[in-house]
């Protein structure tokens, strides 16, 4: 058995990581509100892509107490309440990432000194482990996402590398929960209408868009000394779920992230893609401030994973200064940011690059960016740059509504915030084509309020 040396605070009379009993930790797992509760999709869902990335028979995201360790998914069992869904501490490995704060990785467990006579090993099948500990916040290892070969097997550095995004994934969830308490529910709501509406996708308008709402953050958290609006339009006579997405949120310290990104093609695919996508990115951009780092690693998960779709992307990562705000930019294949100085002049912001899920390695690059005093930066996928006329309309067509008609659009925005900015945004693509809508189109807007 792993002994005191493997822990970095000793062990306990019992054998097991004396930190099972530390209060800072204990405290941290209460606050989670993970223990005892039922299996949600959002858990079950990245379960199940370990397993598909590994092959492995069992995987399973489990919060460890004192005594106890509670079972949150094993998508494989059947649910029966929360009494049955835990076990004594020691009868599984789940303790050991826990104990270290890190990674703890068995190719044999019947021949590994550390987990030799292991009274999970036959109960449980196992050959082999491998498995992250989940971490709170303020860096308290609360539980693990862990596989099970029920053969030994050497585990690849790939497979290593997407367990642990995914672990890290499971972390951001929880701790995304704890830090926005008021959205819990909402959260909760729109992850569990995810496995509900993926049958009816193409049969049924009203749970498609429930499902595309899931995909999108209910509200944006504000961002303290910036004004920030957020505008999704549909496609007419769209019904399936397409890839568009956004997202904000805190990355760390006073760092921020946004984000959009769209997804090639529509439906459970889509779905699929831009859910990993998110995940990815919320877990990985406090890790990385270079937004290139955290784009190429979510090209890698989508490799690893074998997503089915491939996706473009821009993302920002900023902090507020005195002087407004100054962030990086890169662009994976999407459209170029602008940036509407206080003036009422455009400006493109960012360096092409490669699009994601498609090769390895990919062409990435950051792009410095400062806003003043009343400029406004614009994320936008390109259905409001390659808005098309409806070709059934028996008016004469207008011209496709392009990137300069875009940035003609948003210098007439001077002095909008950035609600008013979307609000104006959207209407003149609504005008422009009276109404009718080629693609489904996402906007994100910061602005820096000016000096009064």
């Amino acid at each position: 058995m792993a002994g005191a040396a493997e822990y970095p605070g000793g062990v306990r009379a019992d054998g097991l990581p004396a930190v099972l009993s530390d209060r800072d930790r204990l405290a941290a797992l209460e606050a989670s509100g993970q223990v005892g509760s039922a299996p949600e999709a959002v858990f079950d869902d990245l379960a199940r892509l370990a397993t598909s990335v590994t092959g492995c028979g069992i995987s399973a995201v489990t919060f460890v107490g004192e005594t106890r360790t509670f079972w949150k998914s094993v998508p494989h069992l059947p649910y029966g309440d929360a009494e049955s869904w835990q076990n004594a501490v020691g009868d599984s490995f789940c303790y050991f990432p826990v104990g270290m704060n890190g990674p703890f990785i068995v190719e044999d467990a019947e021949k590994d000194p550390r987990t030799a006579g292991h009274p999970a090993i036959g109960p449980w099948g196992v050959g082999a482990w491998a498995g992250f500990p989940i971490v709170s916040a303020d860096g308290q290892a609360i539980g693990s996402m862990c596989v099970i070969d029920a053969n030994p097997r050497v585990w690849t550095a790939g497979e290593l590398e997407t367990l642990a995004i995914l672990a890290r994934a499971v972390s951001s969830e929880v701790n995304l929960r704890v830090s926005l308490s008021s959205t819990r529910n909402a959260l909760t709501r729109a992850q569990d209408a995810l496995e509900t509406v993926q049958e009816a996708l193409d049969t049924s308008k009203e749970l498609a868009r429930s499902l595309q709402d899931s995909l999108l953050p209910p509200l944006l958290r504000p961002v303290p000394g910036l004004d920030a609006a957020a505008r999704y339009l549909e496609a007419s006579g769209d019904v399936s779920v397409v890839g568009d997405f956004y997202d904000l949120f805190q990355a760390r310290g006073p760092w921020w992230t946004a984000v959009i990104g769209d997804v090639c093609g529509k439906g459970t695919e889509a779905a699929k893609v831009t859910a990993l996508a998110r995940y990815t990115l919320r877990a990985d951009a406090g890790e990385h401030l270079s937004p290139a780092a955290v784009l190429d690693r979510l090209n890698a998960a989508m490799l690893a994973q074998r997503a089915p779709r491939y996706l473009t992307a821009v993302q920002a990562t900023f902090r507020t200064t005195p002087a407004g705000l100054a962030g990086r930019l890169c662009l994976a294949g999407h459209p170029p940011a602008l940036i509407r100085r206080a003036d009422g002049r455009v400006q493109q912001v960012g360096t092409p690059g490669s699009l994601l899920g498609v090769f390895a390695p990919v062409r990435l690059a950051d792009v410095r960016f400062r806003l003043a005093p009343g400029d406004l930066l614009l994320l936008y996928t390109d259905g409001a740059c390659e808005a098309r006329p409806d070709p059934d309309s028996p008016r004469p067509h207008r011209p496709m509504f392009d990137e300069a008609a875009l940035a003609r659009t948003l210098a007439d925005t001077r002095g909008l915030d950035a609600a008013g900015t979307t609000g104006h945004i959207a209407a003149t693509l609504a005008a422009h084509h009276d109404g009718w809508a080629s693609d489904d189109t996402a906007l994100l807007a910061l602005r820096v309020p000016p000096r009064t």
